[in-house]
């Protein structure tokens, strides 16, 4: 199938992937005297005289904002508000289906960080949680980190911790795998934008020690002198050795590759050099970095993609819907680390010892027990970490 052509005919047919139906029928004088005027007048007043009754008597306890500007939609760029528009239906979409959480998309005509946290935060008290998607990087960071600070519920950039869970989840089942301890694992991550900062950050806080990043320049070292403050702040996080050099050469020995940057910048010489059984996780979209037979041929023993043709893909409905099911409830405040290990924990204990193989590392993205897991752990993690308030 054509799936550029067909879904661009869907669209034209569907006019939307999401609608607004009304829970509550209104047929009546009555029914209509209670589900409005005169009637909401009560849970109007209940509300005003404490807000967090809005969790009660409204939907808010399910309702989770989907936020974008545009400016990094899929690999498609910078391509405006409007144009994401069909991403973020079908963010909401997945929401529903796989976390039976309701989701509302608004695109923000606005690249200024201010602006942004300003318009977000002001309809903040309409929603039970946030979810950032699609915002380029490092303005993403700062957006994050100041809504978080306005916002006293969940807020989440799906691009930097749903693809940090998933991969963290792979990566334990894949050491399992090749027998090898993520204390002793050498991991390479190419890229340094928002996913690779954030998958750099989850696995040290789950106890990986030797990381290090590269960008289009090499290796992320401390003191080098072009780096962002972004990039600065995660070097002095990573690259105990301090090591300098392009991915070729700072790749050798490594134990496990991440990319989360762009096709074919990871050879089969490259794969060689690196540690026997050596784990590869290319993830670049539409095109890996590193065909999954390339990476077999250059000594991988386990291989995963970002491609649904693969096996072991890694996809983020794997994580942000169980997340926010969880998160929601029991009324969290916020999405901590302990969380987000917490429901990588449980994607990779989906796999049973019996199942677990090179080809099956993580869960498909249609098992159904996946959303439940996720949402259990995460409620429990954010429960024993002082997050929850149910």
């Amino acid at each position: 199938m054509d799936y550029a052509a067909e879904s661009l005919k869907r669209h034209q047919q569907w006019k939307g992937k999401i609608e607004i139906r009304a829970t509550v029928p209104v047929k009546t004088r009555e029914e209509l005297a209670v589900a409005y005027t005169p009637g909401v007048a009560a849970p109007c007043m209940e509300i005003f005289k404490d807000t967090t009754r809005s969790y009660d008597l409204t939907r808010r306890h399910n309702l989770c904002l989907v936020v974008t500007d545009g400016t990094a939609v899929l690999g498609l760029g910078d391509i405006g508000p409007e144009a994401g528009m069909p991403v973020m239906e079908g963010k909401c979409v997945l929401f529903k289906e796989f976390g039976e959480v309701d989701a509302f998309p608004i695109c923000i005509r606005s690249k200024n960080v201010d602006e942004i946290v300003n318009t977000v935060s002001l309809i903040a008290g309409s929603f039970g949680g946030i979810n950032l998607e699609d915002i380029s990087a490092p303005r993403c960071f700062e957006i994050e980190r100041k809504l978080k600070e306005k916002c006293d519920i969940p807020v989440f950039h799906d691009d930097q911790h749903g693809t940090a869970i998933v991969t963290l989840a792979g990566l334990k089942n894949a050491l399992k795998v090749v027998d090898k301890r993520k204390e002793q694992a050498k991991v390479i991550i190419n890229g340094a934008g928002a996913a690779a900062i954030a998958i750099a950050k989850l696995l040290l806080n789950d106890g990986f020690r030797e990381l290090i990043l590269c960008d289009r320049l090499g290796a992320l070292y401390r003191g080098r002198s072009d780096m962002n403050t972004v990039k600065e702040r995660i070097a002095g996080m990573t690259n105990r050795e301090n090591r300098k050099g392009i991915l070729k050469e700072v790749i050798k020995g490594a134990d496990i590759f991440i990319g989360v940057s762009g096709p074919d910048v990871l050879t089969k010489d490259m794969v060689e050099s690196m540690n026997e059984r050596a784990v590869i996780f290319a993830c670049a979209n539409p095109i890996p970095e590193i065909s999954p037979e390339e990476a077999t041929a250059g000594g991988a023993a386990v291989v995963a993609t970002g491609r649904s043709d693969y096996p072991n893909q890694i996809n983020n409905v794997l994580a942000f819907p169980g997340i926010f099911r969880g998160a929601f409830d029991v009324r969290a405040r916020e999405i901590n680390e302990p969380m987000k290990i917490a429901a990588a924990e449980a994607l990779a204990s989906l796999i049973q010892e019996e199942e677990l193989c090179a080809e099956y590392i993580i869960p498909h993205a249609f098992d159904r027990r996946v959303g439940k897991a996720v949402a259990a752990a995460v409620a429990a993690a954010a429960r024993q970490s002082g997050a929850a308030l149910l």
